[in-house]
């Protein structure tokens, strides 16, 4: 099964991070393994270019939706602006959907679902589909990097390795419901009951910018794999990627109306979620936003699962191998600028090994290439946004009002006057009472935090609304499972950063609610169903 493994040996800094020879970091691309042989490693080469909208993207993905099977012109007039954060210029236009638009895709949803032809079909036959899917998608991957590099900024050898992840999510779901019933039978006192598991119906998938397309496809892949049919809204900052996805489920034979594609703002998507027709909502997203979600979803008790917000804490033992840490955990403090949510952004550290580990960080983090995402050998590019910018900034300033110490960075990259460029920040002196270590800041910014033993580690790890992931380190294993079993957060690595489409991705506390991927990731799609059969 692909994974997304930073787990292995300890290396140094510029085997993992940057190719002084000017080819990409190939052991850090080794290890991201999504997607393997030469086939990947050819598209990889070819995200070094800019991006060609009109010649790279089909007129339909460019000026239609995709509703019901076939691509639809829009009902509306308003379009979104693609801004270019390396160059703060308009790149793109594209039709924006309306609610007229999401109400079609609504009924369609809601017809294919209630006719029964894919939720009633056997699941070996949604398996064949799936599969399908995974196999246009993985012929695409070089498109799908291209257009997250384009439309966010993500450094192109990140986005073409992390989009490999999307098409094992497809055949991960076509595996499991192939070797599962969706039923058990039970014996009772008065005769024999079976236990039935039916897919939840019509889908709202809402999902955010940061990583739009594995984002998607670990929700649709367990929508489908269920029986589901499915709304998608992407995010007005990358609606491509999920234009793209529609023509692989076309191509893969999907019956109309069970994927549905509607690229809309926020007001599109508060109309989906108070839908009587929709019977789940499926949001990746902040907490704030979330949290609005949840309350609508509760006034008509439809079923919702949350993927929100973290500020995840890497547990640095005061027997740790810090070389080990720095080859695998460094470049996860900030990934995508730290616009990833498993970014290990608190960084706790032994009091007694604090200078080691700081000299070993801040070299590290120097040594990370700052610059255009197109460049193979960059590792941070510019955060997604004008709004993303500012944020992050007004954060840095808090922090350092706070008392945080900047050891590195602190404000805006230097060298780079266009674009949405922050100089990656480490925070040393930080306390868990300061802003910089309980909100989630989403950008190139590590907050430092010394502890004096286990005991307060798991008391500093705990402090947080958040509960997303985490990482420990220790040379004793036995060490780290009883810390990990400790601290409230749903994802934790020992030694290593590591992400599986098998295993279940969600948060405790103000992380969320349910979980995506694995087993589990499938069950929040279905409904449960007891058929009682007495004795004669």
């Amino acid at each position: 099964m692909p994974t997304l493994s930073r787990t292995g040996r300890s290396t140094s800094w510029p085997d993992i991070a940057v190719s002084r020879s000017g080819k990409t970091p190939e052991r850090c691309l080794r290890n991201l393994q999504f997607d393997t042989g030469k086939r990947l490693r050819r598209q990889m080469m070819a995200v070094t270019d800019q991006f060609n909208f009109d010649g790279e993207l089909s007129d339909n993905v460019r000026t239609r939706f995709f509703i019901n099977g076939e691509w639809c012109a829009p009902k509306g007039s308003e379009e979104f602006e693609l801004v270019s954060p390396i160059t703060e210029e308009v790149i793109f236009r594209l039709p924006a959907a309306s609610i007229e638009d999401a109400g079609a895709a609504v009924k369609v949803a809601r017809d294919a679902f209630d006719t029964g032809s894919w939720a009633c079909s056997p699941s070996v036959e949604r398996a064949v589909v799936l599969r399908r899917i995974a196999s246009e998608m993985r012929d695409r991957l070089a498109l799908f990097g291209r257009l997250w590099t384009a439309q966010v900024g993500a450094p192109s050898w990140f986005a073409s390795q992390f989009t490999g992840i999307a098409p094992a999510y497809f055949d991960f779901y076509a595996d499991l419901i192939s070797q599962s019933s969706f039923e058990d039978e039970r014996t009772v006192p008065t005769g024999r009951v079976k236990v039935v598991r039916e897919p939840v119906g019509v889908c709202a998938l809402i999902v955010p910018w940061n990583a739009p397309l594995v984002l998607l496809t670990q929700k649709l892949a367990a929508a489908l794999a269920a029986g589901c049919t499915v709304v998608a809204k992407p995010s007005p900052e990358t609606p491509l990627d999920a234009l793209v996805l529609a023509e692989c489920v076309a191509a893969a034979g999907l019956p109309p109306g069970v994927f549905n594609v509607v690229p809309a703002g926020r007001e599109v998507g508060d109309w989906l979620i108070r839908q009587p027709m929709i019977d789940k909502v499926s949001f990746t997203g902040s907490t704030v936003a979330g949290k609005h979600i949840a309350q609508v979803c509760a006034n008509r008790l439809a079923r919702v699962s949350l993927e929100l917000g973290g500020k995840s804490a890497s547990v640095i033992c005061d027997d740790a191998d810090i070389g080990a840490w720095i080859a695998n955990v460094a470049p996860f403090t900030m990934p995508f600028s730290g616009q990833i949510c498993f970014s290990q952004t608190r960084v706790l550290v032994p009091r007694k090994r604090h200078d080691e580990f700081m000299s070993a960080y801040v070299r590290a983090i120097d040594g990370m290439k700052v610059g255009s995402p197109w460049d193979p050998d960059t590792m941070i590019g510019p955060v997604a946004t004008s709004n993303q910018y500012r944020r992050v900034l007004d954060f840095i300033d808090v922090a350092k009002r706070e008392g945080a110490n900047p050891v590195i960075g602190g404000g805006r990259a230097p060298g780079h006057e266009h674009g949405y460029f922050v100089a990656p920040t480490v925070f040393d002196n930080v306390h868990s009472d300061m802003t910089i270590a309980r909100e989630e800041v989403f950008g190139p910014v590590v907050s430092i935090i010394c502890h004096d033993g286990d005991e307060d580690a798991i008391r500093i790890a705990n402090d947080s609304l958040y509960g997303l992931s985490g990482t420990i380190f220790s040379a004793d294993i036995g060490r780290a499972e009883r810390i990990a079993r400790r601290i409230r957060t749903g994802n934790l690595t020992v030694n290593g950063l590591q992400l599986d489409p098998s295993i279940p991705f969600g948060g405790f506390k103000q992380s969320g609610i349910g979980r995506e991927g694995g087993p589990e990731g499938l069950e929040t799609f279905t409904e449960t169903k007891a058929i009682y059969f007495p004795a004669v």
